[in-house]
């Protein structure tokens, strides 16, 4: 009994050491091959529209007229979207007058810190462009519907807020290029942002 057991052992460790010889072959990292186009902008300058700003010359302006199947509160609300990555900012507009500064700022940080199921980090960042525009940036880490957010105003008449959303399941892996890439296209829309009245 002893025997077989060490023969079986011996059996046991020869299939072991033979499965074993093949040369290891390291595989390659897969990355998306992702092109992001040169950059380069265009202006936002539409007769009424009570802001102007520059936006990528490979983005398309939309008009929104509709939030959550209802007519927008203006016909101010649009939408920039970025067809070849499946990604757009939208873009709400509302007027001070009935509705109070401190409402929408509130609204605005609500409206991201919904986030905080998915999110493991929101970082804000107070930010004002060369015309004085002021406003404030959204960073939301995660597995997040939108990873980008901001809102601007001049304190007394306009207030605007943007989201970047992709259509896609939110995956921050995934995305991360992307929304590295279509970040700093906001950021360059928030530094030529102009309010016109």
């Amino acid at each position: 009994m002893r025997l077989d057991l060490r023969m079986r052992f011996l059996i046991l460790a020869v299939v072991f050491l033979m499965a074993c010889n093949s040369s290891y072959t390291p595989r390659p990292r897969g990355y998306f091959a992702i092109d992001f186009p040169e950059r380069a902008y265009q202006v936002f300058d539409q007769p009424g529209f009570p802001y102007s700003f520059e936006y990528p010359v490979y983005a398309k302006v939309l008009r929104d007229t509709s939030f959550f199947g209802e007519a927008t509160e203006n016909p101010w609300w649009i939408n920039i979207d970025f067809p070849q990555f499946g990604g757009k900012i939208h873009i709400s507009y509302k007027a001070i007058g009935n509705n109070q500064l401190n409402r929408l700022v509130n609204d605005a940080f609500v409206m991201t810190n919904k986030h905080n199921l998915k999110a493991y980090s929101i970082e804000d960042s107070l930010m004002r462009n060369p015309a004085g525009v002021a406003g404030v940036y959204f960073k939301v880490g995660g597995d997040v519907a939108t990873a980008h957010q901001f809102f601007l105003t001049d304190s007394t008449r306009h207030f605007l807020r943007g989201a970047l959303y992709f259509d896609a399941t939110p995956n921050e892996d995934s995305l991360r290029p992307v929304n590295a890439f279509l970040q700093a296209e906001m950021k360059h829309l928030i530094q030529t942002f102009r309010w016109k009245q």
